[in-house]
């Protein structure tokens, strides 16, 4: 008889795996017109009106939902200032001001190896 050889079975290797964080900034900035919103508003507070003629191909409803969603993620906040007429405007908050570094250094990287 032969003696069976011992199956030690190795551990798999693990995959490096991506941060969930990580994965859901780059989701959130990369959704589309995300970061040119994000881009105009390093400007200083704009209305709403001011964001859509700012970003051309953006809709209203597109303009809209991102804006709640940067909101709701709390990169934006809202101001309603009473009227009449009532405005509103919008501006980054703290932590929607912290990706200015990250969106000029994306702008950089464009200019040099983007072809449009």
């Amino acid at each position: 008889m032969q003696k069976e050889k011992s199956r030690t079975k190795s551990a798999p290797k693990e995959e490096p795996k991506l941060c969930a964080r990580y994965h859901h900034a780059v989701e959130l900035i990369g959704r589309r017109w995300s970061g040119a919103i994000i881009s105009v508003m390093l400007g200083g507070p704009q209305c709403f009106s001011e964001l859509l003629g700012a970003v051309p191909g953006l809709s209203d409803r597109l303009l809209s939902e991102r804006l709640r969603e940067l909101e709701s993620e709390g990169l934006v906040r809202r101001t309603v200032r009473e009227g009449p007429p009532v405005r509103v405007s919008y501006e980054l908050t703290p932590a929607g001001e912290g990706l200015k570094p990250v969106v000029e250094s994306l702008g950089r990287w464009a200019e040099r190896w983007v072809k449009v």
